[in-house]
């Protein structure tokens, strides 16, 4: 069962923060992001991430709590690579910007798609 964060004063305490934690998918211990960011969104072994945000990152506004998988990938207009990631609990969306450590061959490995064919989802960088 997913953890859901409905105490406002429980949630609220989370955000902002960047703190080590265990991947729930892979078990693998994450650390603090080593540059080009504040938040950690992803895990860099897996992929996977959490629906915690709600309307933007680092909020921890999200009821769900939902793993959210690695769906697609798509290449910006000024190169960067950004994942699509999709709740496989409620189905939304988001655009995370990779990470300085994230496993660089898995993020080649994901369907490219086109940015304008992912559905509407938020960026989140």
């Amino acid at each position: 069962m997913a953890r859901t964060f409905k105490d406002r004063s429980q949630r609220n305490k989370f955000a902002g923060r960047s703190d080590e934690f265990r991947c729930r998918h892979c078990r693998m211990f994450v650390g603090i992001v080593p540059s080009g960011g504040r938040h950690r969104n992803h895990c860099p072994f897996c992929l996977y991430s959490r629906h915690v945000d709600a309307k933007m990152m680092g909020d921890r506004g999200s009821d769900c709590g939902g793993s959210m998988m690695p769906a697609a990938m798509f290449v910006r207009p000024n190169g960067e690579h950004t994942i699509v990631h999709r709740c496989m609990e409620c189905g939304v969306e988001r655009h995370n910007r990779i990470a300085a450590d994230d496993d660089f061959e898995l993020v080649l490995s994901l369907p490219e798609i086109d940015d304008s064919g992912t559905n509407g989802g938020l960026d989140f960088d």
